[in-house]
């Protein structure tokens, strides 16, 4: 008499690995947890998901570190005091925005402003550093009279003007470059010459929503690390006569690494946590692509769209907790590393003679 194993089918080879699909040449990698048809066999891969939450969070990364580190260093560094006391706030308050909020915004005016200016706004992201560089080189070149003017503790609001220029000038540029290097359509021309389909809800939008969301944790955390360097230290560096850039670069960000590195962990397991931006900016498809301009589907939202309508019991549901147990112990590892980073940046601060 034969005997029947409960969930025989689902094991971690069929989890990870490529597995023969009918209708299918050649193994896939693929999540599909109801069949198109009656007889379709449902598909219970975990790469695909757990590609989608690290990309997501990749994106979201890329975007969100180089301007929270950046704000973290001006406003610890260079921001005058009375300024620090009322901005830092201000950019705390942006971690209370709410994940759905966020995410509608994203999914319904950020996406598809997305698509109707795509050459725009890939535009905007190669031109907005370079034009933020090319401030930096102009203002080193002003007269010293005009540099008073200007000063780098107020570059924040002079930079503004300067900054939407740029932005008008690549909106009302695009259309002629788009039609002079890629035959008026930038969308057929990516699908032709480099093979990306563009979807208008995308991880490059999941990318710009959810790293909004994951500044205010990273700035924080990073500009409290550089505050709380010793003073003595940069004192010291310029006193000997290294300049302010050199006394950032060769004393401060060393000092201050494992805090700055803990804010960047923590950020990131809030980035492969985040449920709802995920969930509305994207097609929640689970393909396993590099190209920024596909959808995607992470541990987080696929937990919110399918195990609400899972049999309790049954193998989908038994692989939906698994992949939450999963998603679980990814950020408890990620947030006690940082948690651990920070002990240490403590023990650094007080043998420096800081210590609280």
């Amino acid at each position: 008499m034969a005997i029947e194993v409960p969930h025989a089918e689902i094991d971690w080879r069929t989890l990870w690995l490529p597995q023969p699909y009918e209708g299918h040449a050649a193994p896939q990698q693929r999540w599909q947890s109801a069949g198109e048809g009656s007889l379709d066999e449902p598909k219970y891969g975990l790469t695909p998901l757990a590609w989608g939450t690290l990309k997501a969070a990749a994106y979201a990364l890329l975007f969100a570190v180089p301007l929270a580190l950046g704000a973290a260093v001006f406003s610890a560094c260079y921001l005058p005091r009375r300024l620090r006391h009322r901005l830092k706030p201000t950019l705390e308050l942006m971690e209370a925005l709410p994940g759905v909020v966020i995410g509608f915004i994203a999914g319904l005016v950020l996406a598809p402003f997305v698509e109707r200016h795509l050459a725009g706004s890939l535009a905007l992201i190669a031109l907005l550093p370079l034009a933020m560089l090319l401030a930096g080189g102009l203002w080193a070149w002003l007269p010293t009279a005009l540099r008073r003017r200007l000063p780098l503790g107020w570059a924040g609001l002079w930079l503004m003007p300067w900054l939407a220029l740029w932005v008008a000038l690549a909106l009302w540029a695009s259309p002629w470059l788009e039609a002079a290097w890629f035959g008026g359509d930038l969308r057929g021309w990516l699908a032709a010459s480099l093979g990306l389909d563009v979807e208008q809800r995308n991880a490059l939008i999941v990318g710009l929503a959810m790293g909004f969301a994951v500044i205010p944790s990273i700035f924080a955390l990073a500009e409290d690390a550089l505050s709380g360097v010793p003073a003595s230290l940069g004192e010291g560096a310029q006193a000997l006569g290294a300049t302010r850039w050199q006394t950032l670069w060769k004393v401060l960000l060393p000092a201050a690494g494992p805090g700055v590195f803990s804010a960047v962990m923590i950020g990131a397991g809030r980035a492969v946590g985040e449920t709802m931006i995920v969930l509305m900016a994207t097609g929640n498809t689970a393909l396993m692509s590099v190209n920024p301009l596909e959808g995607l589907r992470s541990f987080a939202a696929n937990l919110a769209i399918e195990l609400p309508e899972a049999v309790p019991g049954g193998t989908h549901y038994r692989v939906l907790l698994l992949s939450a147990l999963l998603l679980f112990l990814f950020t408890f590892v990620v947030n006690t590393l940082a948690e651990l980073v920070r002990r240490r940046l403590k023990r650094r601060y007080r043998r420096l003679g800081a210590g609280r």
